[in-house]
């Protein structure tokens, strides 16, 4: 936006102040519009004066050649304004060789923005060969001076290692130094070494105090990241409501990690009532600008049918999309959705694949599913060796269906040798967290003596487990425990109630021993 425009809308702005001021206003503004105009007009003139083929926007071509001749005469300030103009093309062709060579002869006068600038070219390698050390010298020289935004470059460059070795020490000093200005990015970034402890003590309040700094300016990140700090507690009182509030300025200004943090709060109904039909906005919002996560959340969203309509395309659409950037779970979602044909045709070739890619991240419920492909021969060759290599790999990370499975798999001599010492061991990993299959197996295991020491107390102890979460042949083998006195104290009542419970959930077999001892009086 032009001046002159900026100009026009105070006018209007001021209208409605008492007439006196308006006036007074006004006056101002005209001596500001004279002011102004003839700034612009000796702009256009040194451009025209350079051979430029411009508009003219002038009417006094040699006041510009006498402006030309001051930065020619060595003028800093002309040359720093030339070489800005060249840089951002403002009234000229963009050239960033030509903004260099202005930017240098004010740099060697020690125009502090003009060394900035210059460090700025050598950095990105614009208008000059790329030279990080050059970049380094020229933003010192303009911290030297107390240039904030030198300051800030230069702490930048000792956070990344870029022309001068990694130092996290030099760069707190001179984010610090920046910070003390008023730069938002540096105090940013010097919230972010005090929250890392990178070249100070680890210091959550000391971060949170210059990620409020820069927040206040309105930098999106500072007010995500003191979002964090609201909702984990971290330097400050834990808040939810706080945390919300800085997540929404962030994600109001587009900042996709926002966006997504805002979406969870929602879903979860921390800071906010919950609202699913919100919390879908919000990840839409982050999963437009590709966070994987928010991609794989908008998927379960649409495969639950929270907040919109349930919807098993969409929700491949978006596992897809987040399972390319290598979200593990996206991946084995996805994988689930192929294998079962929900939202996609049916294909256990492609249901391999995503399970295989989410393997290779060590995600257990993936190597668990793909060792079931491998026992079933679904996409691939059946291969039992395969199946149980993949079912240790879960087992061995705890998931408690591998465990068992891994268990059938050496009672069973299947991929394995036969070993009921081995099954016995993963029989009870599983059945310790509750599986009730593990622990009605076990049961046998312990009432057979088959791995074990024959134990007709441990048997009926797993067995009780197994029954007490409905598992039908655990609810008929504790009434046959009942019923013959084996492991408990004999008690036909309590061995017709079992028999009854395990025909309730389908057991024929319970049912028959069910109507004899109903027969029988019991």
């Amino acid at each position: 936006m032009s001046v002159t425009a900026i100009v026009r809308q105070n006018r209007e702005r001021n209208k409605t102040s008492s007439e006196k001021l308006g006036q007074n206003r006004n006056n101002d503004l005209k001596e500001m519009d004279f002011k102004m105009n003839k700034l612009l007009k000796k702009m256009m003139v040194a451009l025209l004066s350079l051979g430029l083929a411009q508009a003219v926007w002038a009417d006094k071509v040699p006041d510009f050649k006498e402006m030309l001749q001051v930065a020619e005469q060595g003028n800093a300030k002309a040359q720093f304004s030339l070489g800005k103009m060249y840089y951002e093309g403002r009234g000229v062709h963009q050239d960033y060789a030509e903004a260099a060579r202005w930017y240098l002869k004010a740099a060697e006068q020690g125009y502090p923005a003009a060394q900035n600038n210059l460090g700025t070219m050598y950095a990105k390698g614009q208008g000059v060969r790329q030279d990080p050390v050059q970049a380094e010298q020229w933003y010192r020289k303009a911290a030297e001076q107390g240039y904030a935004q030198a300051q800030y470059n230069l702490g930048v460059m000792y956070d990344n290692g870029r022309g001068v070795r990694q130092d996290y020490t030099q760069a707190v000093q001179w984010f610090g130094k920046a910070a003390e200005q008023g730069i938002a990015e540096a105090q940013f970034s010097l919230g972010k070494m005090y929250y890392e402890g990178q070249g100070v003590r680890q210091d959550y309040a000391e971060a949170a105090r210059w990620y409020l700094k820069a927040a206040e300016q309105g930098d999106p990140v500072a007010q995500n990241n003191l979002g964090v700090a609201y909702a984990k507690g971290q330097g400050v009182r834990q808040d939810p409501v706080q945390a919300e509030q800085w997540y929404r300025k962030a994600a109001e200004q587009g900042y996709a990690q926002a966006q997504y943090n805002l979406g969870v709060m929602y879903d979860n109904g921390r800071g906010v009532r919950q609202d699913y039909t919100q919390a879908v906005q919000w990840f839409g919002k982050a999963a437009e600008q590709g966070i994987a996560q928010a991609q794989f959340n908008l998927g379960v969203m649409y495969a639950n049918g929270q907040g919109v309509r349930q919807d098993d395309a969409q929700a491949v659409q978006w596992f897809s999309k987040a399972a390319e950037q290598g979200h593990a779970q996206a991946q084995f979602n996805l994988g689930v959705m192929y294998e079962k044909g929900q939202g996609v045709r049916k294909d256990y070739v492609e249901a391999v694949k995503w399970y295989r890619k989410a393997t290779e991240q060590g995600l257990a419920n993936a190597q668990f599913n793909l060792g079931v492909m491998y026992d079933n021969g679904q996409g691939v060759r059946q291969d039992p060796v395969q199946a149980e290599q993949w079912y240790r790999k879960a087992a061995e990370q705890g998931y408690a269906q591998a465990q068992y499975n891994l268990g059938n798999m050496y009672a069973n001599g299947q991929g394995v040798r036969q070993d009921y010492a081995q099954a016995v061991q993963w029989f009870g990993k599983a059945a310790e967290q509750g599986l009730a299959n593990a622990q009605y197996n076990l049961g046998v295991a312990y009432a057979n003596g088959q791995g074990v020491h024959q134990d007709l107390v441990q048997a009926e102890q797993w067995y009780r487990k197994a029954a007490e979460q409905g598992f039908a042949e655990a609810q008929y083998n504790l009434g046959v425990m009942y019923a013959k006195g084996e492991g408990v104290r004999q008690n036909y009542k309590i061995a017709n109630e079992w028999f009854g419970k395990a025909c309730n959930n389908g057991l024929q077999q319970g049912c028959d021993v069910y109507r004899v001892f109903n027969q029988a009086g019991y």
